[in-house]
């Protein structure tokens, strides 16, 4: 079994379940996850976990994100993209660069956003997107979420049907749990009437940019990131043989035998620099485990 991450390129068309099925194949093996569900129309970064670094995606899956994408001005659609079916129109083709910039600070920073009814989120032990296709729509409390940037251009010569428009393109850097679509038909909100998303691409998840991600068809061993480099942002701390023991077993211990202070999370490896244990801080100056890797 290969343990560790991969960073796939995710081809549109595919959904990020439709992925982890086609690693399963590529790598031979049942053991795979992903963190950071991606919409089927979207491209981009998507991290892959495999065998026992399935287990470290909980410390991946809530990295902030970046993506480019463009919005059109002037139509809503059913499913905030291209996707969905025109539900609404304005004639917003007087919009200017700098209203659009305006209206693009003013959703910058700390804000709240309603789930969209397509999205995976689970309401009930239910899926939205599952609601959405039996034709049930129900209320989702807003949530905070953080956008430390967005950037807007025009995109010049992007086709559009009759009367939409204009069409910007966007850079957005934020925080997980953030849904891009959202962002897109707020914004058109803001400038008086409605938008939608398209061509949606996640440029970059924590460390990992679009740069390092690799074509999906042509994954392999090689390209895994082996678990004691999957957690780069993590503070690291090295046992010798004997404590190594302990955190083999999932033994609580002292925060001072670790040599790690604060809350953690901390990456626990061994002499040969191999992961053992993903440590957190625990009552009165101790550290408990939160994943163990060693056999």
């Amino acid at each position: 079994m290969i343990d560790g991450f991969a960073v796939v390129d995710k081809p549109a068309g595919m959904t990020s379940h439709d992925v982890v099925a086609r690693c399963r194949k590529l790598f031979g093996q049942k053991r795979v996850g992903h963190a950071g569900t991606l919409d089927p129309d979207a491209t981009g970064v998507l991290v892959i976990g495999l065998g026992r670094a399935t287990r470290l995606m909980q410390f991946a899956s809530g990295l902030d994100k970046s993506y480019t994408a463009e919005v059109v001005l002037g139509a809503a659609t059913t499913t905030l993209d291209a996707s969905g079916e025109v539900v609404g129109r304005w004639d917003q083709r007087h919009v200017t660069l700098e209203e659009a910039r305006a209206a693009a600070a003013s959703l910058t920073g700390r804000v709240l956003q309603v789930p969209p009814m397509v999205s995976a989120l689970k309401v009930g032990g239910r899926r939205l997107h599952e609601l959405a296709r039996a034709g049930i729509e129900v209320d989702r409390p807003a949530r905070e979420v953080t956008v430390s940037r967005f950037a807007v251009d025009l995109a010049a010569g992007a086709p559009v049907a009759d009367g939409e428009g204009p069409v910007l393109s966007v850079e957005v850097d934020c925080s997980s749990g953030t849904y891009v679509r959202v962002l897109a038909a707020d914004l058109g909100a803001a400038l008086g009437g409605g938008a939608y998303l398209r061509r949606l691409r996640r440029t970059a998840v924590g460390p990992w940019t679009d740069a390092v991600a690799g074509p999906l068809g042509r994954l392999g061993p090689v390209d895994v990131i082996p678990p004691a480099s999957a957690l780069p942002w993590l503070e690291r701390a090295t046992v010798d043989a004997a404590l190594a023991s302990a955190v083999a077993h999932g033994r609580v211990l002292e925060r001072s035998a670790l040599g790690v202070a604060g809350d953690g999370p901390w990456c626990v490896l061994d002499r040969s620099g191999e992961l053992l244990a993903v440590y957190k801080g625990h009552a009165g100056g101790l550290a408990r485990p939160a994943v163990v890797l060693a056999p």
